[in-house]
């Protein structure tokens, strides 16, 4: 026990001398991209590493008359590795900024690390409400779950839903879907029942069973970023898409990164999402062809944009900084607005979370491929469970 303490007194320690060592020699602002780059949300780490390297390409590697270095580390997507590479950054690389973080687990682990280094940390993918609350330094440049849901539970309330299943992964980010639609899609006077499914090695099947039986007008599913394929496998085998049973949810479920290849069993689907690869914007359709032509037979997805805006986020916030991180980059970043391949976003300087359109989107087959294309527009979207707080 008394091991243990010393060791995390030391770490502790050792964090904050990295602090002021990192204070005096900063020729390079390095920032430190923590991803899961193997195992079974490597697609995510795939997409932002791609997207972040793009953005390096485009603007250059000199902000504020500071090189920046981008240092990627692979977490495997297990939190513990998280966590023990934020600190190996922090105190070894003397970053000025450590971004990435592919689930709620892995954005939340170096949180006290980030308050205690006054480092901040950009999370580009995690979708959980309470992320930015862990820490003051957490500011986020993907979405929350109930950011894209709510709208859905709207959707469907006006367009003759009145009966739905809902089936999400059970941890953070599914449960925030679960309850935000649920919430809002109940209000109108709708019923819901409620599946949840393990987040690792999920086994769909005697789920769908259950919604097969139940003979709901919709089901709603959330599941990560990349295993959508894998559900819409088990959702065919089960039949339900010839039941008749509508497939709603956010956009994880029909990720552009793996749309193409899950077939004409897509097609149809009504997602909510902040973005597409096929968003009508002179700013997507740039991105959109650069990325391709940087990262041969990949389109980009949410997480994607969620790593060139998170760049973007960090370049400026130097630019106003002189290439100062800690307090004063943070402070920076609040408030901050720009066009986006996604649309106009800005970062609430009360929550740290971005505020950005929300779009409705059917499952299309457009020049021989499958794409999100949006049909209705939600605007300017706060995070809705801090928006209740607040009021």
């Amino acid at each position: 026990m008394r091991r243990r303490t010393f060791l995390g007194a030391a770490g502790a320690a050792a964090v904050t001398l990295a602090v002021s060592g990192a204070a005096l020699a900063q020729e390079a602002v390095k920032i430190g991209l923590i991803l899961p780059m193997t195992g079974p949300f490597a697609s995510t780490g795939r997409q932002i590493e791609a997207a972040a390297k793009l953005y390096m390409q485009q603007q250059g590697d000199t902000v504020g008359g500071k090189k920046i270095q981008l240092i990627v580390k692979d977490d495997t997507g297990v939190a513990d590795v998280t966590k023990r590479l934020a600190q190996e950054l922090i105190v070894n690389d003397k970053i000025a900024v450590m971004a990435g973080f592919g689930l709620t687990p892995l954005a939340l682990a170096p949180a006290p690390l980030a308050t205690q280094a006054k480092v901040p940390a950009v999370v580009m993918a995690a979708a959980t409400a309470t992320i930015t609350e862990a820490s003051p330094f957490i500011v986020r440049t993907s979405f929350t779950l109930p950011q894209a849901t709510v709208p859905m539970a709207e959707w469907a309330s006006q367009n003759g839903i009145k009966k739905v299943v809902t089936l999400v992964s059970d941890y953070g980010p599914g449960i925030d879907a679960e309850k935000a639609f649920t919430g809002a899609f109940t209000a109108k006077g709708g019923q819901v029942e409620n599946l949840r499914v393990p987040l690792a090695n999920p086994d769909f099947s005697p789920f769908l069973q259950k919604v097969a039986d139940a003979k709901p007008d919709a089901l709603f599913v959330f599941v990560p970023s990349g295993i959508g394929a894998q559900f819409m496998k088990q959702f065919v085998e089960r039949g339900l898409d010839k039941s008749g049973v509508k497939l709603i949810g956010p956009g994880d479920v029909t990720d552009d990164d793996i749309l193409n290849g899950m077939g004409d069993v897509a097609l149809g689907a009504i997602t909510t999402q902040h973005y597409s690869a096929s968003h009508d914007s002179p700013e997507n359709k740039a991105f959109v062809e650069a990325f391709k032509k940087a990262n041969p037979g990949m389109r980009p997805n949410f997480m994607a944009v969620g790593g060139y805006d998170g760049m973007h986020l960090i370049y400026e916030g130097l630019k106003k900084t002189n290439g100062q991180g800690g307090q004063a980059l943070i402070d920076a970043m609040k408030g901050m607005s720009w066009t986006s391949p996604r649309g106009p976003v800005s970062i609430d300087p009360q929550t740290r979370d971005i505020i950005q359109n929300i779009y409705v989107r059917k499952v299309e087959r457009k020049d021989g491929e499958l794409y999100n294309v949006e049909f209705a527009t939600i605007p300017n979207v706060k995070d809705p469970v801090k928006a209740a707080k607040a009021n």
